[in-house]
């Protein structure tokens, strides 16, 4: 029998190591060839790494949320055979400094000193009164009997000295029940106890979850963000909308607002190229796009992705449609690809029926520029004559303000707004 170590494999170019994630085996398990042994996140994907040999699980070479190099030893199994490592040469930096620690004399503990009887008393005083003496039921709507300066302390303490059972004759309150009743954080209401909960639970920030953390701080602090909220009126482009799907009901993709949107962004960032673009802020350098590669903000169980439909100036309706559906359904399966996650030069995010009236967005660096879809709802637009009931969406768009000036973010969404009030010039060509 043999030793055979599985290295964590070069997970893409220029990575040099990786979160550790999940562990789909522990030691003892036999594995086969192929089988998922763990998965790990490099940026935004998930990758799973499978076995190379068959044979039983002898050391995993991590824990979850720990960063482990390329190349470092993953896991360790035992195979037939000679395998790549020598038996017990694969020891664990781990194994050895609890080796050492174990190694090392312990500390000697001062001798007890005779303890005085008074000092043995345990120190919550109050709570030995309340056992020695229980309390006594008050009677419903009766006032509650103290002495003068339980009362005053009471109403220091902010404490309804209806609440308190007192363990007095007659149900008298004291000091003691009264230190009690605050020590104990009890709230007794119709004769039930409640207590606070003063449960803490730990949750370790890793995967996902802290690789958007560590996004959404770096775009923070890096960005001077501006952002510009402007209202749309809609009901032409929702009467466009229906009447399309209507027509190709069960052979197309059905249109939502998006493909409209990226449409009217494509239109847009045409006559305002430096939008659609990417600030290398280390380099001094901003890259202008050519080809407009629009995100997704995308909800998935594992927390927010940003899929990314690359050339969307290049797709119909239709297609710009169908593809958004296939990347969310991708990554809220977590079978998305790398390369369908890098590469944005602008943003969208909804938080579709669940939206707000305005929202403030976050780019995705290294962006400078995202798009926000707010709540559609009806209000009350006065036409010069009266008030009459219109269909309207707000946008909030955020720029990058050390790329983007006020004035260009302006104009920017003031054709975003022209262009969804008057779809028919999404199809106009010039």
């Amino acid at each position: 029998m043999g030793v055979f170590a599985i290295h964590l494999p070069d997970v893409g170019e220029g990575i040099a190591e990786a979160e550790l994630i999940e562990w789909h085996v522990k030691p003892g398990d036999l594995v086969r060839e192929d089988d998922i042994l763990a998965a790990v996140m490099t940026d935004k994907a998930a990758v799973e790494v499978p076995s190379s040999a068959e044979g039983k699980v002898l050391e995993l070479g991590g824990e979850i949320g720990e960063m482990i190099p390329v190349g470092s030893v993953l896991i360790r199994i035992e195979v037939a055979g000679d395998g790549n490592e020598t038996e017990g040469s694969g020891q664990s930096s781990r194994e050895e400094v609890a080796s050492e620690e174990e190694t090392k004399p312990a500390p000697q503990e001062p001798e007890n000193k005779t303890q005085d009887p008074a000092s043995a008393q345990p120190k919550n005083e109050a709570a030995n009164l309340a056992n020695a003496a229980p309390s006594v039921p008050r009677a419903s709507g009766t006032k509650p009997l103290a002495a003068p300066s339980v009362r005053a302390r009471a109403r220091e303490e902010g404490v309804d000295l209806r609440q308190v059972p007192g363990s007095s004759p007659a149900g008298r309150i004291s000091h003691a029940d009264l230190d009690n009743w605050i020590a104990s954080g009890g709230i007794q209401q119709g004769g039930v106890t409640r207590t606070q909960n003063t449960g803490v639970e730990e949750i370790r920030v890793i995967g996902m979850r802290r690789k958007i953390a560590e996004k959404m701080a770096l775009s923070k602090r890096q960005i001077p963000h501006i952002t510009i909220v402007e209202e749309v009126e809609m009901s032409a482009l929702e009467d466009l909308r229906a009447a399309l799907n209507a027509k190709h009901k069960g052979e197309r993709a059905k249109l939502t607002i998006l493909p409209f949107l990226m449409r009217a962004i494509v239109e847009a960032v045409r006559e305002q190229p430096d939008l659609n673009a990417r600030y290398d802020d280390e380099a001094g350098v901003i890259y202008r796009h050519g080809g407009v590669h629009i995100g997704i903000a995308t909800q998935t169980p594992a927390g927010l992705n940003v899929p990314v439909v690359h050339h969307a100036e290049a797709g119909n309706l239709w297609e710009n449609a169908g593809e958004v559906v296939r990347l969310a359904d991708a990554a809220r399966e977590g079978t998305i690809k790398r390369d369908e996650l890098n590469g944005g030069t602008i943003t969208i995010t909804s938080l579709g029926s669940l939206g707000a009236i305005a929202t403030t967005p976050i780019i995705n660096h290294p962006e400078v520029a995202i798009v926000g879809v707010n709540k559609m709802q009806i209000r009350p637009i006065w036409d010069g004559q009266q008030f009459q009931p219109k269909k309207m969406m707000n946008i909030s768009c955020s720029f990058d303000h050390r790329v983007i000036d006020g004035w260009d973010a302006a104009v920017f969404v003031q054709k975003l707004k022209t262009l969804l009030e008057t779809p028919a010039m999404l199809f106009v060509e010039g």
